[in-house]
């Protein structure tokens, strides 16, 4: 089974999962949704494609707007721009490095959204030292049978959330 992951700081990773799921935006639609995007580092201009799918509910989304509201060392405003559109800031502490992030979002539906950032670490983390993270999420359907909220599929494999 071939297994790709893209890592990124945990306080980034929560951060860009679930920054526009807390400023208010529609429910998103429960199911299986696919997440593609592309993300690229410096420095070195590293560009990194991924492509995952997660099962979802309103129980794991509301879980995960939790995660970003209680996480410790960050600061995060939101901008409800109208019309679907919503924009975002934060600064966290990670591991002694300074995470400064924007991003937009848009939601054209309960059934699609798509979002880019672009973050700054302060000193670098991991060598890294700013990182532009473009992201779509689409519904497919209903989860597969076995499959509950918070499981993602990597290209064959499945992972199982820790809940």
């Amino acid at each position: 089974m071939a297994k790709r992951t893209l890592l990124l700081p945990m306080g980034l990773a929560i951060v860009l999962l679930s920054i526009a799921r807390a400023a208010g935006p529609p429910p998103l639609k429960e199911g299986l949704w696919e997440i593609s995007g592309q993300s690229i580092q410096n420095p070195g201009n590293k560009s990194t494609e991924f492509k995952y799918q997660i099962c979802r509910n309103h129980a794991f989304d509301s879980a995960m707007d939790a995660v970003v509201k209680n996480a410790k060392g960050c600061t995060t405003s939101f901008d409800d721009q109208g019309g679907g559109h919503f924009a975002s800031s934060s600064s966290c502490n990670v591991e002694g490095t300074t995470i400064v992030s924007k991003g937009t979002y848009t939601y054209e539906s309960m059934i699609s959204t798509r979002s880019e950032s672009y973050a700054t670490y302060s000193p670098a983390y991991k060598g890294k030292t700013d990182e532009h993270v473009v992201q779509e999420q689409h519904y497919l359907g209903a989860c597969p049978a076995g499959m509950k909220p918070g499981d993602r599929i990597t290209g064959r494999a499945v992972i199982r959330s820790q809940n």
